[in-house]
């Protein structure tokens, strides 16, 4: 076998490979940590070069996704996201994206404009993916309750539905937290 060959069909053969592992191969589920812990606070740049703090969400359930312009499964679910955002928006939800991309702005400006992005789109600086551990796999989402807490996070893409259940559950869980306090108080 000449070498061309050789070389031809070790590429295809890879390529298939990772073709079944993006299908087949992955099975990202929600994790709910046993006790919520708080949400590392970051500031970063929004598109217009303004800083924001995740803590200055803080009373809202906030979505927060680290993703790229690259990554196919990212793409697949920030329509998602956006639905959410506004279905959930008047609820007090605040979907969060963090662009990993290194190609410079204008490639996350074009993007944000072209899906129609209607929710705040920030630049990572490298500490807050590293924080949140969202530098192995994309994409990476956290599901932060109303009072700052980690509820729920996902490593890698998940269905619509459970997306939605997730949400659900977050915007739900800070009352049923406060009517126990509040029944434990008296």
């Amino acid at each position: 076998m000449s070498n061309n060959k050789f070389k031809f069909l070790a590429r295809a053969s890879l390529l298939v490979l990772c073709s079944l592992l993006l299908l087949f191969g992955t099975h990202a589920r929600t994790l709910r940590p046993t006790h919520p812990y708080p949400a590392p606070d970051f500031s970063l740049r929004d598109m217009n070069g303004n800083p924001v703090r995740l803590s200055s969400f803080r009373g809202k359930g906030v979505v927060l996704n680290f993703w790229a312009t690259w990554c196919a499964p990212c793409r697949r679910e920030i329509p998602w996201f956006i639905q959410m955002q506004k279905k959930y928006g008047p609820r007090g939800l605040q979907v969060i994206g963090v662009s990993m991309d290194d190609g410079g702005n204008k490639a996350v400006e074009q993007f944000v404009d072209k899906t129609g992005m209607d929710y705040p789109v920030l630049f990572d600086d490298g500490h807050a993916s590293s924080v949140y551990g969202a530098t192995e796999i994309l994409p990476t989402t956290y599901y932060i309750s109303r009072n700052g807490k980690v509820v729920a996070f996902v490593k890698g893409v998940i269905s619509k539905d459970k997306v939605e259940d997730n949400v659900k559950e977050m915007l739900e869980k800070p009352a049923a937290a406060s009517a126990s306090q509040q029944q434990s108080a008296r």
